[in-house]
């Protein structure tokens, strides 16, 4: 006769258990360790009975020998024990594990959210933490998510991944504590709706040809969007253009927005009356003029080539990096 063990998942409602497991619950008899099992009060509404007992591996198994036994959620040690004890007997019952629930995609991070309410609680540096104090953290976080893509390193970049989303759950939590402020199933949600919403060829039924209508879609539906939020004045396609970040990657992206927009092209040179916004030297498009017009230049060049301005700096900078340490232990300088 067997010995069957019932598992459940912590990140699925109690209550919720598969066909198989609810028939072997009501078949019993039910023996289970845990007084506090979240899925008793459920069990006890369908009228299954279940015992709470001290764990005795070898009582246990020399019962299921004798006729089926059905276990309520046992940990790692305890079907051990079970599996020592079982070895033990000349005839071992067999012990079938049955699932009652399956942890879904993205389950685990029902555990960091659980984590991160304990540390706002209870550990005195996040409680004390803002928005404005975690602002160096979360750039860190994704600029240590670029260096991993960059070198090539995947069992690095799983961990660098945890480390920046936990910057965004931190972030949710911190807003929960404002009135009217929101939680990470709102910032989910959010989410969530704008990606259905942009991509209707997936999610509507939108025909398209390829990846170049998909954003040209894009794009329109994001006009939409902001003449919706604007009283009907689709406004700028460069609104929402964050010019807090490193300039080459601001220039960058305010090209591919004005080029996506239909931009016409000459004004990618600034005109000979412009200034500096310090007041300083005139800007001018070609080789001479100001710097900040130069590298403008040279990032509109870059853009014309399909290459990343910020990453082939980047790239530079590092191999000078590599330059410098090679000297710096007497080796080749590499020039």
């Amino acid at each position: 006769m067997p010995l069957i063990v019932v598992t459940t998942s912590p990140r699925v409602a109690p209550g919720l258990l598969s066909r198989r497991a609810w028939q072997v619950l009501e078949e019993g008899p039910v023996r289970t360790a845990s007084a506090g099992h979240p899925h008793l009060p459920h069990l006890a509404e369908a009228g299954v009975a279940v015992e709470v007992v001290t764990p005795d591996p070898a009582a246990l198994v020399r019962e299921a020998a004798a006729g089926t036994v059905v276990w309520l959620e046992a940990d790692e040690a305890l079907m051990r024990a079970v599996g020592h004890a079982a070895l033990a007997l000349d005839e071992p019952p067999v012990i079938e594990v049955v699932p009652g629930s399956y942890d879904l995609p993205g389950a685990r991070l029902l555990d960091l959210v659980g984590v991160m309410d304990r540390l706002r609680t209870d550990c005195p540096w996040d409680a004390r933490q803002t928005h404005e104090s975690l602002v160096p953290y979360l750039l860190e976080e994704a600029y240590e998510v670029l260096e991993t893509i960059e070198a090539g390193d995947y069992p690095a970049l799983r961990e660098e991944l945890g480390d920046l989303l936990l910057q965004v759950v931190f972030h949710a939590r911190v807003a929960r504590e404002r009135p009217g402020g929101f939680d990470v199933d709102d910032v989910a949600d959010g989410i969530v709706s704008k990606l259905v919403r942009r991509h209707p060829h997936v999610f509507a039924g939108v025909r398209v040809e390829g990846a170049e209508e998909v954003g040209d879609n894009w794009e329109a539906i994001k006009a939409a969007e902001r003449a919706a939020k604007n009283g009907g004045d689709a406004g700028s396609a460069l609104d929402g253009v964050p010019t807090g970040q490193p300039a080459l990657s601001l220039a960058a992206q305010l090209i591919r927005r004005a080029e996506r927009a239909g931009a016409p092209g000459e004004l990618l040179t600034a005109p000979s009356t412009e200034t500096a916004p310090s007041g300083g030297a005139v800007l001018s498009g070609g080789d001479g003029g100001d710097l900040g017009a130069r590298l403008f230049a040279l990032v509109r060049q870059a853009h014309e080539a399909g290459a990343d301005p910020e990453a082939a700096l980047r790239a530079a900078a590092r191999a000078y990096r590599d330059r410098v340490r090679a000297w710096e232990t007497g080796g080749s300088s590499g020039a």
